[in-house]
């Protein structure tokens, strides 16, 4: 009508309406472009923390494909797991504090390996000048390598954890956790039980990471369950190339079985509350001798 005004809206114009879809399209690529990047960068995190056991699975498909002289070819993997140590440590890829956790899995690894060879679990069918009742000592290596890629991981992501449960109940649910591995074949296999505990303690438990500059968080149940599938999946890269040799691969490798990764969840669970908490030890110790630095200059 005469005299009336009719508003066109800004966006609503054919000029200004191209413009702001393109500019709504820009920021859609933009904010992928963004989360690309920062994939990208997680990736190369992880891969750089899984140098160890990247080698280690390197080292068992080349000897498998094409053996190795002198030697046999357990004794070989373990000769190059002590190389890569000793390079890890003498590059700075690992610290020393970082050596010793990984030796602590070695050795608690190995403890595991001799029992469980022992009641046939599974088995090393190959010779070997250094194998220990049936067990090669490279064998321990490969907890050790879990425990290489906690460290690390933890280190390049600046992790830190959010609302972690009291010590009293860390250790010995992580004690539990790993005495059930030997306990289970005289008793009662309470893994199950174990795993509901484990979701109870740590319902509200997160841990934090950082990417790029930008923090992240996961619930801490989920990580545990995410390393687990990706270990049995390393599992039967492993044993496809003769790592070692469950009882129904002794005449064809097959697929692992998936009730497995409740077992390296769990194995998980405990690596990860070790490591965890000798991380915290350390930090409190850290912090309390600033604290007494701070003191002991105050009383000048």
């Amino acid at each position: 009508m005469k005299g009336e005004k009719h508003e066109v809206a800004v966006d609503e114009s054919p000029p200004f309406g191209l413009m702001i879809v393109r500019v709504r399209q820009f920021g859609r690529t933009s904010r992928l472009i963004k989360a690309f990047v920062q994939l990208v960068r997680f990736g190369w995190a992880q891969a750089l923390s899984c140098v160890f056991p990247v080698v280690i699975f390197a080292s068992l498909a080349l000897t498998k494909i094409a053996p190795l002289p002198l030697l046999p070819r357990y004794d070989w993997l373990l000769v190059i797991c002590l190389l890569m140590q000793w390079w890890m440590v003498r590059s700075g890829m690992e610290t020393r504090d970082e050596l010793k956790v990984i030796t602590l899995f070695h050795v608690i690894g190995l403890a595991l390996e001799l029992f469980k060879v022992r009641m046939g679990s599974w088995s090393y069918p190959e010779e070997g000048y250094t194998k220990i009742f049936g067990v090669p000592l490279y064998s321990g290596f490969m907890y050790a390598s879990v425990a290489s890629y906690l460290c690390q991981a933890w280190r390049r992501l600046k992790v830190e954890l959010v609302q972690w449960p009291p010590f009293w109940m860390v250790v010995p649910l992580a004690s539990a956790i790993y005495l059930n591995f030997f306990t289970h074949h005289y008793w009662v296999d309470v893994r199950w039980w174990l795993s509901s505990l484990v979701m109870v303690v740590f319902w509200r438990s997160w841990v934090t990471y950082e990417v790029g500059g930008v923090r992240y968080r996961m619930p801490l149940v989920l990580s545990f369950l995410l390393i687990g599938f990706f270990i049995w999946i390393a599992e039967n890269i492993a044993t496809f190339f003769g790592a070692w040799q469950y009882p129904n691969q002794a005449k064809a490798w097959s697929l692992v079985h998936l009730g497995k990764v409740s077992s390296w969840c769990l194995l998980v669970i405990v690596s990860f509350l070790i490591v965890a908490t000798l991380k915290q030890v350390k930090t409190m110790a850290v912090t309390g001798a600033v604290e007494r630095s701070h003191e002991d200059g105050k009383s000048l």
